[in-house]
């Protein structure tokens, strides 16, 4: 409890306001007394109340016509109403003209007390979530970016300067830290909004296709090519396509997405003349371009046109402020779409997360929520319901030394990236692609490390 927290205790007799003013001093609250209900309506005109206690029989105005005064001059203020006639149709007039909570005379001081703690947590909660609602009503320009930290404020100044331009820009950034999303809302804030925004993985097609799904084809270009398609620059004429994981290109395609930059005209596989298209590019990469441009994997001249502008995005780890405000932002999101009644998260779970590493970023942030939402059976997400790797995160193990005998560093580097493998597979459930995301490399690049280490069964998953 916070000793900032605010009592009004309205009742009659003397002898109960000057207990609960002593119970509840002694529990560090502020306590405030009235003897009647228009003497309480004066005091709360001219202060703020967290919580306010009163009998409902007193003279004049009883304790159900002070709460319906309440809730027109101080909605925000829980009641709490006591008295020593209780009835069923009184509690449940009580309850529904808005009563948090309803006490029977004599009562056990540990009853008062929780009642009042819990109509506290209540308040602070909802107190909470109109402040994020606002945060992420301030944001809204952007759509699903979710953040108000300053690397996130960095984010949509960027967004919003590069929004109105024609210019290539790069987004870099950790697998998960929402490279996509931030590509939607350039293309949602810019004159081509009304066009087709259009997404690809240049890393999750096979390369024998990557051409002609960029590309299209004509009829007969290639085997099972029974009928002409339009490739996805032509999908996106005048409007954004978004090439995810670019720096998975093989080198005859960078060199073709070179000409389409500097030409504005792109070739259906199997075709002999070319189309113009007005396509506005927006790239993605986890990797560190410049040193795959330095080991000879990317071209130069093709990294300079894809990174006019270049927009980084923090790691989640990075950003840790935010963490209360995603999980708010998925927690509604999860709430909704799963029919469940959760309207927050428990400060032991909060903390949980706050202190985890989330090597996945926010999609691993919003995989965990999803869960706890699935799983909660209260009406907010409790520690038990979040995944054992949140709740007892596995330990790093130390860099080992060099002894007089030396090491043997191939070997502890692959047992090292072995035990990253599997455990990426472990999390994913066995799903490739979702595992290959969460270590932040390729498909094609997962598979290679499985068959380097002999972990390959072959599976396409």
């Amino acid at each position: 409890m916070t000793a900032k927290a605010r009592i009004l205790v309205v009742d009659d007799e003397q002898s109960m306001r000057e207990f609960l003013e002593i119970l509840f001093r002694r529990e560090n609250f502020e306590v405030q007394t009235a003897a009647d209900a228009d003497t309480a309506l004066l005091a709360l005109e001219s202060d703020d109340f967290d919580v306010v206690i009163s009998d409902i029989q007193m003279p004049g105005r009883s304790g159900l016509d002070l709460m319906r005064a309440i809730r027109d001059i101080a909605p925000e203020s829980a009641v709490i109403l006591i008295t020593a006639y209780a009835t069923a149709e009184t509690a449940i007039a009580a309850m529904r003209e808005g009563a948090y909570d309803y006490v029977t005379k004599p009562f056990k001081v540990d009853e008062i007390r929780v009642v009042v703690e819990k109509a506290l947590e209540k308040k602070l909660l909802t107190k909470e979530n109109r402040r994020l609602r606002t945060e992420l009503r301030s944001q809204a320009r952007h759509r699903a970016l979710v953040g108000n930290s300053s690397a996130m404020q960095r984010v949509y100044h960027l967004v919003d300067q590069v929004a109105e331009t024609r210019t290539n820009v790069l987004v870099c950034g950790e697998s998960g830290t929402g490279k996509e999303l931030v590509a939607r809302a350039i293309h949602e804030r810019s004159e081509r909004r009304d066009k087709s925004f259009v997404a690809v993985n240049c890393g999750a097609i096979p390369e024998n296709l990557l051409e002609s799904e960029l590309f299209g084809h004509v009829k007969g270009a290639f085997t099972g090519a029974v009928q002409s398609k339009a490739g996805l620059f032509e999908i996106a004429d005048g409007g954004t396509l978004f090439l995810d994981e670019v720096g998975e290109l093989p080198p005859p395609l960078q060199v073709k997405l070179l000409r389409v930059i500097q030409e504005k005209t792109i070739r259906r596989v199997g075709n002999t003349s070319d189309q113009r298209v007005d396509t506005r590019l927006v790239s993605a990469t986890n990797r560190k371009l410049e040193d795959e441009v330095h080991a000879g994997r990317f071209r130069e001249d093709l990294y300079y046109r894809l990174n006019v502008i270049q927009i980084p995005l923090p790691a989640l780890r990075d950003r840790r402020e935010d963490i209360p405000l995603l999980v708010h932002h998925f927690t509604e999101k999860y709430a909704k779409e799963l029919g469940k009644d959760i309207r927050g998260i428990s400060e032991e779970a909060l903390d949980r997360l706050m202190t985890y590493a989330f090597q996945g970023n926010v999609r691993e942030l919003e995989n965990v929520v999803e869960r706890s939402v699935a799983l909660s059976q209260a009406d907010r997400i409790e520690a038990d319901t979040l995944p054992p790797n949140v709740l007892r995160p596995v330990e790093s193990p130390g860099i080992p030394r060099i002894s007089e005998q030396g090491v043997d560093l191939e070997s502890l580097v692959n047992d090292y990236e072995r035990g990253l493998l599997l455990e990426a597979l472990d999390r994913s459930g066995g799903v490739k692609k979702r595992a290959a995301s969460l270590l932040g490399i390729s498909f094609r690049s997962f598979r290679y490390r499985l068959e380097k280490l002999g972990l390959d069964d072959s599976s396409e998953t």
